[in-house]
């Protein structure tokens, strides 16, 4: 199978301002694909891979997180470029356009079989990934745990010290460009068969009660006041989440429809371990 990290193929010596000119003259004109600028996706993509660029950042400014739509393009055209072929893990045989990523045992990564770590991925040195699945473009940051058949999609950004139970999913995004990925920063626990999808961002140290489905436009209600607070999209830092039911009226009927609640906040611990494991007892929150 053709190594797509081989500098032949790519532009190793490039700077970002020419990889992003490279690939916005390509997506003004696709012709430019099958010559040189080729050159520029692939390196674009290989970068994704060693953690020295990725698909959205932490920002100080008025948007928590920027994204970089131009990388997302660019993983997008790799796709039109990458060839199908064989290529196999002992005795499995696989036929797809991308290769799992190589080289985490020197990366200080632990994948369990059957664990698959996409190339164009990148995860620090210390993370774990159970039987699960890191698509391309994602990032999992270091003493994170990728829990069995827990997906992370392509381009969502998982932070350092995260756990994702078994059965979660995180969705991915690609189009449309700057469209903002799922996010799980630093320190949040996402429990069992958990989804997080259309760019729902949980902010630090939060947690997730097991069956919990955030989309773009479920409804997060904080009920640890007198008065219930409205969310979409975003789960507060430190808040501890459980899946619940609103009635809602419809021509033909009243019936119960999907939302989270905000029941309360961990407690203040320098041990975040600790501090997790009290989160689900005081709360009673399953994982």
């Amino acid at each position: 199978m053709q190594d797509p990290a081989d500098p032949r193929l790519r532009l190793p010596d490039a700077g970002v301002a020419e990889l992003r000119a490279q690939v916005e003259a390509i997506l003004g004109d696709r012709a430019l694909l099958q010559k040189q600028q080729a050159r520029a996706v692939r390196e674009v993509v290989y970068r994704l891979g060693q953690g020295e660029l990725r698909v959205a950042e932490r920002s100080d400014g008025p948007e928590r997180w920027v994204v970089h739509g131009w990388i997302q393009q660019s993983i997008s055209l790799y796709f039109t470029i990458a060839t199908l072929e064989e290529y196999q893990a002992g005795e499995i045989e696989f036929h797809d356009k991308i290769p799992p990523k190589r080289g985490l045992a020197a990366a200080g990564v632990r994948v369990v079989p059957p664990g698959v770590v996409r190339y164009g991925a990148f995860v620090e040195k210390g993370a774990i990934v159970m039987p699960g699945y890191v698509n391309i473009g994602a990032r999992v940051g270091a003493g994170s745990m990728v829990d069995t058949w827990a997906t992370v999609g392509s381009c969502a950004q998982v932070g350092r010290g995260v756990h994702l139970s078994g059965g979660v999913g995180l969705g991915g995004v690609l189009e449309p460009p700057g469209a903002r990925p799922v996010i799980v920063e630093d320190g949040a626990f996402v429990g069992s068969r958990c989804i997080v999808v259309e760019g729902c961002l949980v902010e630090e140290e939060a947690v997730l009660g097991a069956g919990v489905v955030l989309t773009a436009s479920t409804p997060i209600y904080d009920v640890t006041g007198a008065q219930e607070k409205v969310l979409k999209g975003r789960v507060p830092a430190r808040s501890v989440v459980i899946p619940g039911m609103r009635p809602r009226k419809f021509p033909a009927g009243e019936y119960l429809t999907p939302c989270a609640l905000i029941i309360g906040q961990r407690g203040e611990s320098t041990d975040k371990k600790t501090s997790l494991n009290q989160a689900l007892r005081d709360f009673g929150v399953p994982v």
